[in-house]
């Protein structure tokens, strides 16, 4: 299936590499498993096109492809949104309305398109209510043997996000977030100090809400 090419002229911003790599440990002790190569930033109206409220999960979308492409040294462009949508629609996932729609999309549908785009599996992890701390070593695995950017998604607490890393100290845990929710033209020092991105411990997580990871089964190189 093909998409438009990426076009720096579609871009509102210069787009930023490897945020979460400028952000230092949450604990001087410890151990950090990272994504491993390099992704892009992808954020709200970051291309001129207005998703504030809806966009998040298409964002996470992005970046993700973004880091299966530099891996597979591969031109192929990352998806816009409008892209992200007529795939999900001629696979059969949404119906036609789905076009040009603000529905938004989550852990399912990013699998869809990395499967569809990249020829890719993903595992899809779901944390019920409540359990965030016992899948801990699922996500240290996954940075441990695949090294890849992770999407997480919910139900409550419905913001899409990427997971670029967890920290585990003792008994304590941090995963590194990659919010898209971020508007306008963004430095490392702007998202770092607006909590863009940043660690976040297990107990920051919604306990009333389940979560989803997709998990691509890329290793990096």
């Amino acid at each position: 299936m093909s998409v438009n090419l990426i076009d720096s002229t579609k871009y509102k911003y210069n787009l930023l590499n490897n945020v979460g790599n400028l952000v230092d440990p949450p604990r001087p002790d410890g151990k950090s498993y990272l994504t491993r190569g390099d992704y892009t930033y992808f954020h709200y109206s970051c291309d001129n096109v207005n998703d504030v409220g809806w966009g998040c999960g298409y964002r996470t979308c992005q970046s993700l492809c973004s880091w299966i492409a530099a891996q597979q040294n591969r031109q192929i462009a990352v998806p816009t949104l409008l892209d992200i949508q007529k795939i999900l629609v001629d696979i059969g996932d949404k119906p036609k309305s789905f076009n040009g729609s603000r529905q938004w999309i989550g852990a399912l549908e990013v699998f869809y398109i990395i499967d569809t785009l990249f020829d890719i599996s993903c595992k899809i992890q779901h944390i019920p209510k409540g359990e965030m701390k016992r899948y801990i070593n699922i996500l240290r695995l996954y940075f441990e043997q695949f090294g890849g950017l992770v999407m997480m998604g919910g139900d409550v607490d419905a913001s899409s996000k990427g997971i670029a890393g967890i920290h585990i100290a003792d008994n304590d845990a941090y995963l590194l977030v990659i919010d898209p929710h971020f508007v306008g033209e963004a430095s490392i020092e702007q998202l770092v100090s607006e909590g863009f991105v940043k660690w976040r411990h297990t107990s920051e997580f919604s306990d009333s809400s389940f979560y989803n990871l997709c998990l691509p089964q890329l290793t990096a190189s």
